[in-house]
């Protein structure tokens, strides 16, 4: 009886290797197979260590804003400011430090102002009911002009070495993971664990797939909402700091369309953007899709539109599967 209880309790590892099976990040893998093999096929560069390094670089900011959007797309959200916001902190960083600030206070004051950014979307998207569509665009157009402002519309040169070294820093001496692949990766798996193990994790789930049952189970969806665009502002805070350090330079002009290629990428790993559903490890595939894509599209040159056009292909046709597999749920 103890022995059954145990075992109940515990990780069933065929129960959990069974709904894995079944699930979409199965399809996802394998698709992501038949990319790299086409890819590498028409250039056998693609599967080179060093383009997968390049890959994995030019990944570790979307991937950041990736979570972010995975996690408000589940809860029924969506913040299209990010990138103005991951620009302005890239410049208000280097201005802080022009100005004599340490490195790590200036980290801590553009956290900070990210969370403010977050709390203020999340103000209107609360308390004056606007839908955070529209909150969001309106932060974008005025993170995007204070970007321009504090700026005087150039690039603001970065010259501490401590400051420099999240864009560059090799961790544990190991010349393939960089501190923004890295902090990419552990924010992955951080987040991937919240969201499944955690009562933080169910109740975003539950506010974004059935409020009404939200409501009447006690749980803030006020709160939720506020927790859910701090943490993506944060996020988008960080990510264009990490930015920022990789170029030597605050610009702001940097980022644009990244929150199209984080929620583009979050769908494509089957996050709804009905809310209530999808994972980060299914984030993290599209991810793996998506900056695959964008790469293979570049090593075959590609002109820029076309890989414009063939990225909003990849939204639809997300957005196609998404719709779809709600359809199938509801049947």
């Amino acid at each position: 009886m103890q022995n059954t209880a145990i075992k109940k309790k515990g990780f069933d590892f065929k129960s959990e290797l069974k709904r894995f099976m079944k699930s979409d990040n199965i399809s996802l893998i394998f698709a992501l197979i038949v990319m790299i093999t086409i890819f590498s096929l028409l250039n056998e560069n693609y599967r080179t260590g060093r383009n997968l390094i390049s890959v994995l670089t030019s990944a570790s900011l979307t991937g950041l804003i990736c979570v972010g959007e995975a996690m408000l797309l589940i809860g029924n959200h969506m913040d299209l400011s990010v990138g103005s916001s991951a620009a302005f902190s890239g410049v208000l960083a280097a201005l802080l430090m022009q100005r004599g600030l340490p490195a790590g206070a200036t980290i801590l004051a553009v956290i900070a102002v990210g969370a403010l950014t977050g709390c203020c979307i999340a103000f209107f998207v609360t308390k004056l009911k606007m839908s955070s569509f529209i909150a969001t665009v309106a932060m974008q157009s005025i993170m995007r002009g204070f970007a321009f402002i504090i700026s005087n519309g150039e690039g603001v040169l970065i010259t501490n070495p401590t400051f420099l070294k999240i864009g560059s820093l090799k961790i544990f001496g190991l010349q393939f993971l960089t501190f923004p692949i890295f902090f990419m990766l552990l924010i992955f798996v951080l987040f991937g664990i919240i969201l499944k193990r955690t009562r933080i994790g169910r109740e975003i789930y539950i506010v974004g797939g059935n409020p009404t049952a939200a409501r009447l189970a006690g749980i803030s969806i006020k709160k939720t909402t506020y927790m859910l665009f701090i943490n993506m502002n944060i996020l988008a805070s960080v990510g264009g700091m990490i930015l920022a350090a990789r170029m030597n330079t605050g610009q702001p002009q940097a980022c644009v369309g990244l929150e199209f290629d984080g929620i583009t990428a979050a769908i494509l790993g089957g996050v709804s953007n009905q809310g209530g559903v999808g994972s980060i490890f299914g984030a993290f595939l599209g991810l793996a899709i998506l900056q695959g894509f964008n790469n293979g599209l570049i090593m075959l040159n590609v002109q820029s539109f076309w890989q414009n056009v063939a990225k909003g292909a990849l939204l639809l046709l997300a957005l196609t599967f998404d719709y779809l597999r709600a359809k199938k749920r509801k049947a």
